[in-house]
């Protein structure tokens, strides 16, 4: 969300405010009157970001105008717009001597009647800032180089690993009235099973610490994008970027998707907030065969709801938040429905089962679980496969596509209607399931699976000599050939 004019002024001079209150500079902060050497500037952006990293902060400040002794407000003449540096506009000089790219910004506040120049310091935030190829850091007064101090620098890269995008903000300077119209914060406590508190100091204590808000200057607030992603009452109220992040959904008149599309839907709400409309949606418009029970005809829908449920979750939550313009998207078509998420998958699709699980999303995919949104971790694809199996379906197709992971899951299918690739697929993913439950895959556990009639075992046997050709899976035990198979990471 861009500030307006008036907002931004607003917020600067309480930020100012804020800063002059602090009993002595941080090493985040500095103050200058007029001091406006190039090369000093240049360092102490790279010491003021690798600070406000340290000290979790999510900017650094450099203000000029400001006595640093007592904090009176004497104003500046130092003037970033006309200033030039080897030729360049002084901007533009800095900007290029900073790496990695380092999105600062040069503000001019009239503050209770004089001028001052404050310079805003995104902390860093995949590596150490650097200027002219050398890091900085404060320490007291001090702008020594970071690598003076290893300690300091290992505490550094310390916390630029767990740095993510959900700790980013995406709404600055709102107030708490603001807050509480654009978050669904009454589903927030329903879906993490807290008491919802009667009072406002209540709500956004709880929302502060679970970083969905954070405390902005003036008594404002920061809405983070985790927050946002999750709890949005409407995604647009936080701009272009958060909007197209929306789940979409497109079912398809027939198996492709030149047929016309009939119905639509892209999601304007959080994921927390929306999923389990999102997930009834889905659910209403899927197709369903008649079950005669004993006693009752039921219908049932022709794919478990378990699998729907966790695999969509699996897409918002695996997704990569930094590919822009782009969000997870659900097709329906007639024999089946496929479930894309941006971004090249952590760890090989062929491994979603085994792998130790990998999220580019901790924070959200945590927060999801304790919300019962999704399973634990590590267990969805084991509850994805094993509704296959009980339903007798195709297996799903997990694949790369390009930079982006989707997920095919078929409609059911007759065995002799499986092509030869869908066997051998089946048979990888059933011995992957035996194994992780502590079993081995056999002709006769194969048979079940695909559900080949017990006198053409010999169907079952070529497709194992397939999957092993495929080196897909192995013998358990090459001396026992009846020991069973495993899959070939086992």
């Amino acid at each position: 969300m861009t500030l307006s004019p008036n907002q931004t002024l607003e917020r600067n001079r309480r930020l100012i405010d804020d800063l002059r209150a602090r009993p002595a500079e941080t090493p985040w902060l500095e103050f200058k009157e007029n001091n406006a050497d190039a090369s000093l500037i240049g360092k102490l952006v790279s010491a003021l970001s690798n600070a406000a990293r340290l000290a979790d902060q999510h900017f650094g400040y450099l203000v000029w105008g400001v006595r640093d002794g007592n904090h009176e407000a004497v104003g500046t003449s130092f003037d970033f717009a006309t200033k030039r540096e080897q030729g360049q506009p002084f901007e533009l000089w800095l900007a290029n001597r900073l790496q990695p790219g380092l999105d600062f910004r040069f503000e001019e506040v009239d503050y209770r009647g004089v001028r001052l120049v404050l310079l805003t310091i995104p902390a860093a935030g995949t590596a150490p800032i650097e200027f002219d190829r050398i890091s900085y850091v404060r320490i007291g007064s001090a702008t020594p180089r970071l690598s003076d101090h290893p300690e300091r620098l290992r505490a550094l890269w310390a916390r630029l690993q767990p740095y993510a995008w959900e700790a980013g903000l995406t709404a600055q300077f709102v107030t708490g009235d603001d807050v509480l119209a654009r978050l669904d914060y009454a589903n927030y406590f329903d879906l993490t099973g807290q008491r919802l508190p009667d009072n406002r100091h209540g709500i956004f204590d709880r929302l502060q610490a679970d970083r969905l808000i954070q405390q902005d200057v003036g008594g404002h607030w920061n809405i983070t994008n985790l927050g946002a992603i999750l709890f949005a009452k409407r995604l647009a109220d936080f701009g272009p970027s958060l909007e197209r992040k929306g789940v979409r959904f497109v079912a398809y008149g027939g198996p492709g998707r030149a047929y016309a599309v009939t119905h639509r839907q892209d999601g304007q709400r959080g994921y927390a907030a929306g999923f389990q409309g999102l997930i009834d949606f889905i659910d209403g418009l899927l197709p369903r065969n008649e079950h005669i029970g004993s006693a009752f005809r039921e219908e049932r829908p022709l794919y478990p709801a378990i699998a729907i449920r966790e695999l969509v979750a699996n897409a918002l939550i695996h997704q990569d938040m930094t590919i822009t313009g782009a969000g997870p998207l659900i097709e329906l078509f007639s024999d089946r429905m496929e479930i894309t998420n941006p971004g090249a998958p952590l760890v090989s699709p062929d491994r979603f089962l085994d792998a130790p699980p990998r999220s580019r999303n901790e924070a959200l995919a945590s927060l999801m679980r304790r919300m019962r949104l999704c399973e634990e971790q590590g267990t969805g694809i084991d509850k994805v496969l094993t509704a296959v199996e009980l339903h007798q379906l195709p297996p799903p197709d997990f694949r790369t596509e390009g930079e982006a992971v989707r997920v095919v899951f078929f409609a059911p299918r007759r065995f002799a209607d499986m092509t030869p690739e869908e066997r051998v697929r089946a048979c990888y993913q059933h011995a992957a399931l035996k194994y992780e439950s502590g079993q081995r895959m056999t002709n006769a556990t194969l048979r079940d699976r695909l559900g080949i009639d017990p006198r053409n075992a010999s169907q079952a046997s070529v497709i194992i000599r397939l999957a092993v050709g495929s080196d897909l899976i192995r013998p358990a035990d090459p001396e026992h050939p009846r020991a069973g198979y495993v899959p070939f990471w086992a």
